[in-house]
């Protein structure tokens, strides 16, 4: 019988009760919420009248359906009345997340003078006088377009690009809480390559980046590779490099853990789309050769006919050596690491137990992983996931907030590989040696010294590779000589 997460905010509700003012009976309700499985977070006083008391129960399920238990079970509570029920998640996307403010107030002739017409003017026509000033005198130096066409949704698949636009609106909150980066959703209905390699031209000159997320596999490495080309500002699909970076990072602290060298590693790849094509990639530029990729037809390799693809052949080729073939299960006895980057509950702990010695397991299927800790249990030696209710979160976050932050701050014109092992170096030191351990691989995503640490880093590769905007040294130091007069 398969493992199942426990109860998350991801999926709490809200039940307000209404029920006799007798003693024990709030007892009674949480004894029944308590035996469904639920966790209760707190309970709020809403009324006392006329021997009846109102009570906001706050309370942790697992899922929708079992949410829907523990409202059933409370309501069958003789003589308690559930009022209401709110789903949390839902009230905290009602209206949207994310807003629009003015940076200078608005509130007299002057502002106004300076800040639209007629003063606008002139500042336009310096910008068409010197097109780089537009980096110092607009937006576009801090801000990121955040472009997604909806095909691959987190783990939800092809939703659409309004159903995409809720996660969209988060990861304009990330990149601001985080890196202090001001980034705009922009969805789009259109899932062809060279409609959505034009849009994202004609909007560039408004950004300062572009940031391509959840556009589904094989598409989004045309996509991407078209617009670093065509485009003279950082173009970074995290889907593929953010994961890949952070991976890179948790893996080498894992290393050091066990006492393997990343180059004589066998590692296992569930999962050969955006995220299992970047981190193998990233693996292989650090002499990683012992890698297999598996899809949901098995191993991949050299000659393989069944549900392949260009990106899959030049997988083959480059990758599996020995040109093993089978299911996931049976490549991946003898394996060192298993890196899952697919689909829910897809191995068992006996598969973990195959394993090499000391195993490293990153199941990073989002919101259910390939295997859980629980599951797993002491047969991992190193286990670490998506979620954040488990130690070792491998999450994007704590890459791209600092990672676009860093390129905008150097004026970098693209994002190069030396720039991404920059980022991942410093998320990996972020864990000092003294402190690490199984459990802490990599740093927490509220450590908020990991994005200026990795803003840093990047800038410095940037700089170091000269890939920043001629005279930027010069516009940046006026932009600072114009704020101190």
């Amino acid at each position: 019988m398969a493992v199942t997460p426990g109860p998350s905010p991801s999926y709490s509700v809200v039940l307000r009760v209404e029920f006799p003012s007798v003693p024990g009976f709030l007892g009674r309700i949480m004894t029944v919420i308590g035996k469904t499985g639920a966790k209760i977070d707190s309970v709020d006083i809403v009324s006392l009248k006329s021997g009846r008391r109102t009570r906001d129960i706050c309370v942790y399920c697992a899922s929708p359906e079992h949410a829907d238990i523990v409202v059933k079970k409370t309501s069958a509570i003789p003589r308690l009345k559930v009022v209401d029920v709110s789903d949390r998640t839902f009230m905290l996307h009602k209206g949207g997340k994310i807003e629009v403010t003015s940076r200078i107030s608005m509130d007299n002739r002057d502002a106004l003078a300076m800040v639209y017409t007629p003063g606008v003017a002139r500042v336009s026509e310096a910008i068409h006088a010197d097109r780089e000033k537009v980096y110092s005198l607009t937006m576009k130096g801090r801000t990121v377009a955040i472009v997604t066409d909806g095909t691959a949704v987190l783990g939800l698949g092809d939703i659409g690009p309004e159903a995409g636009l809720p996660v969209m609106e988060g990861k304009a909150m990330l990149f601001k809480a985080f890196g202090n980066v001001d980034a705009f959703p922009i969805c789009l209905a259109t899932k062809k390559v060279d409609e959505i390699v034009a849009i994202v031209k004609a909007i560039a000159p408004g950004f300062g980046g572009i940031n391509l997320e959840d556009i589904s596999a094989p598409r989004c490495f045309e996509i991407e590779e078209r617009l670093i080309k065509e485009l003279d500002i950082p173009v970074f699909h995290d889907d593929q490099h953010g994961t890949a970076v952070v991976v890179f990072a948790a893996l080498t602290n894992a290393l050091k853990i066990v006492g393997k060298d990343m180059r004589k590693m066998h590692i296992v790849i569930n999962g050969i789309g955006a995220a299992g094509m970047a981190t193998t990639r990233l693996l292989m530029e650090c002499g990683c050769s012992h890698i297999i990729g598996c899809d949901t037809a098995g191993a991949i390799y050299e000659g393989r006919k069944e549900n392949m693809n260009p990106t899959k052949e030049w997988f083959a080729q480059h990758t599996n050596p020995r040109r093993l073939s089978g299911s996931l299960r049976q490549v991946l006895k003898g394996a060192d690491v298993f890196l899952g980057v697919s689909g829910p509950n897809l191995l068992k702990r006996r598969d973990i137990r195959t394993m090499g010695k000391n195993p490293i397991v990153f199941a990073l299927a989002n919101p259910t992983p390939e295997i859980l800790p629980e599951e797993a249990g002491k047969y991992a030696r190193i286990m670490a996931t998506g979620r954040s209710d488990y130690p070792n979160q491998i999450n994007n976050v704590l890459c791209f907030p600092g990672l676009f932050r860093g390129a905008l701050d150097c004026g970098a014109t693209k994002i190069t590989l030396k720039m991404k092992l920059a980022a991942a170096q410093a998320i990996a030191g972020m864990v000092p040696a003294a402190e690490m351990n199984e459990e802490y691989i990599i740093p927490s995503v509220f450590n908020d010294l990991v994005a200026p640490v990795v803003s840093g880093a990047v800038a410095r590769a940037a700089r170091e590779e000269g890939v920043i905007r001629p005279n930027w040294r010069n516009t940046t130091a006026l932009l600072g000589r114009s704020r101190e007069r």
